[in-house]
């Protein structure tokens, strides 16, 4: 896995987790990768720098404030269609080209989350939150 620097056509700057630099540029060629922020499909890599950390009492601070980044998921989470219990059939799906290519949210057990993991499938959990449902 690999966490990717990305920036919108709208400049806002987030990060993004995938399998390799290939899985960024196959997700992003079909429309995948969303900004967190806006919505927009427009993005480019950012260069980023490696994780230094130069003391071993006290690591160096997260670049973004980690409540900015859970606002983000529960907007990016809020603008997905809500498949529920469908969520691991539904996910299958889109990547295999069954269905329409969407955002979807909805239930999976960590089980289900590990298989479609290692079919290549990338899943985000996010915590539910009431104005999700």
């Amino acid at each position: 896995m690999i966490v990717l620097d990305l920036c919108c056509d709208n400049e806002h700057l987030f990060e993004a987790w995938f399998a390799d630099a290939a899985a960024f540029a196959h997700q992003k060629a079909r429309g995948l990768v969303e900004c967190p922020v806006c919505g927009s499909i427009r993005i480019e890599r950012r260069p980023s720098a490696p994780y230094v950390n130069r003391s071993r009492t006290s690591p160096a601070k997260p670049a973004v404030d980690p409540a900015m980044i859970g606002a983000a998921l529960r907007l990016a989470a809020s603008r997905a269609e809500d498949v529920g219990e469908r969520f691991p059939a539904e996910a299958r799906r889109i990547h295999y080209g069954e269905s329409d290519e969407r955002s979807i949210r909805g239930r999976a057990s960590g089980d289900e989350l590990g298989e479609l993991l290692k079919e290549g499938i990338l899943v985000l959990p996010v915590p539910e939150e009431p104005d999700l449902q």
